[in-house]
């Protein structure tokens, strides 16, 4: 221990930093800084000081803009898919001719797949045809507060000569959505209204022929969509959980990316099914 002590001195004299005497009874000076050459022999490291780390990219946004507190609205246009002729609904086992006007699609994001009260949907799509073009709206809540301002936005969007398309809305989204209704303490929109669920004439034709009649086959199938980096529609629920619980917002845009798939293949299926050529009408 001594040598080394020795040897620091040493190379301390010939820096020229002095150092105090070992008998010297005053306090010991603050040494100055030690040049480099010295500082790099002896392997001290430069200290920086503690500074907070600056992101490197900037906290991913919400997806769309904000309507109201806790409520986001994603809009866009595309050409794709073209708004289908004035159809007959046989197909879906509905005696009706139906304008494309009326039509209204639906699909939701939840919070779980098993239904019940304890589950809601945090996103609603909605697509139609507007203005030469395929229309798509898509409601988000950020809170669990802003669910009441989701349902009324959401009902204002419908008629009562409107037409319902889902694809297992039927089963799932209607009933989920009229159940967050009821426990908003609201009437529901969607009694009464036609609703074309697409996976039922799905099945009638297709059951058999594929090995599941899942949206996911039916837009591979009939559309040739194969989709690239999709959050499959289960992870939605932790993405959304997440983001409540402090986490990133960017899953949230890829969980937009996923419903607005979902749309667009609810109006290519339709565009099949409504088409005048027998090859797409269900086997009876």
């Amino acid at each position: 221990m001594s040598a080394l002590a020795d040897k620091l001195r040493g190379l301390r004299r010939q820096a020229g930093v002095a150092a105090p005497a070992a008998d010297d009874p005053r306090p010991a000076r603050r040494s100055a800084p030690l040049p480099d050459n010295l500082r790099a022999l002896l392997g001290v490291r430069h200290r920086v000081a503690a500074s907070p780390r600056k992101a490197t990219t900037a906290p991913a946004s919400l997806p769309g803009r904000t309507l109201a507190p806790g409520l986001q609205l994603c809009e866009a246009n595309s050409a794709w898919p073209p708004a289908p002729p004035t159809f007959h609904a046989q197909f879906a086992k509905l005696d009706a001719w139906i304008e494309p006007e009326r039509l209204l699609l639906f699909d939701t994001e939840t919070t779980g797949l098993s239904g019940g009260t304890g589950t809601r949907a945090f996103m609603i799509g909605v697509g139609d045809w507007h203005e030469g073009h395929f229309r798509e709206r898509q409601l988000l809540i950020t809170t669990l507060a802003g669910e009441a301002a989701m349902l009324d936005c959401f009902a204002a969007w419908l008629k009562p000569e409107s037409v319902l398309v889902s694809y297992n809305g039927k089963s799932y989204d209607a009933p989920l959505l009229k159940t967050r209704f009821r426990l908003q303490r609201r009437a529901s929109p969607l009694d009464g209204l036609m609703h074309i669920d697409l996976l039922h004439p799905v099945r009638r034709r297709w059951r058999g022929a594929w090995e599941n009649c899942r949206l996911a086959t039916a837009e591979r199938q009939l559309l040739q969509v194969v989709r690239e980096d999709d959050l499959p529609g289960s992870e939605a629920p932790a993405a959304w959980l997440g983001f409540l619980r402090g986490g990133s917002a960017a899953p949230l845009h890829r969980v937009a990316h996923h419903n607005s798939q979902d749309l667009r293949s609810l109006g290519g299926i339709l565009q099949q099914f409504a088409s005048p050529q027998e090859e797409f009408l269900p086997r009876e």
